[in-house]
């Protein structure tokens, strides 16, 4: 797989316990917020509330949800300026003429000697 296209490793800021910020990868966040949910029972309310603004502080901070390197981010960043549409509609866009142009997906045409074809 090309190197643009690989998913790095999200690291989030997050509180720890003794007020610091400390760096977490989001895979061993989703193992700790699984784990919660395992054990709900067994752990205090304010554990929970923790756990779930950690959580609602990686989903904002997550962006459109692909991790690029920045060099691509920057060249997304001005194409979507250059043609006046969002970050997730360009990269649909990219992927679908990608997925097309390598018969991923098929190609609809009309033709114009079909029944259905009608003139404006």
């Amino acid at each position: 797989m090309p190197t643009a296209l690989r998913s790095t490793t999200h690291r989030a800021m997050v509180p720890a316990r003794n007020g610091k910020q400390i760096a977490m990868s989001r895979q061993s966040f989703v193992e700790e917020l699984e784990g919660a949910a395992d054990r709900n029972a067994e752990m205090s309310s304010s554990h929970l509330k923790v756990l779930l603004r950690r959580a609602a502080l990686m989903l904002r901070n997550a962006g459109d949800g692909v991790d690029l390197e920045p060099k691509i981010e920057g060249i997304l960043d001005e194409l979507t300026a250059e043609m006046g549409v969002s970050k997730p509609e360009l990269i649909r866009t990219v992927v679908t003429e990608w997925l097309i142009a390598n018969a991923y997906l098929p190609v609809f045409t009309i033709d114009e000697g079909s029944s259905t074809f009608e003139n404006g």
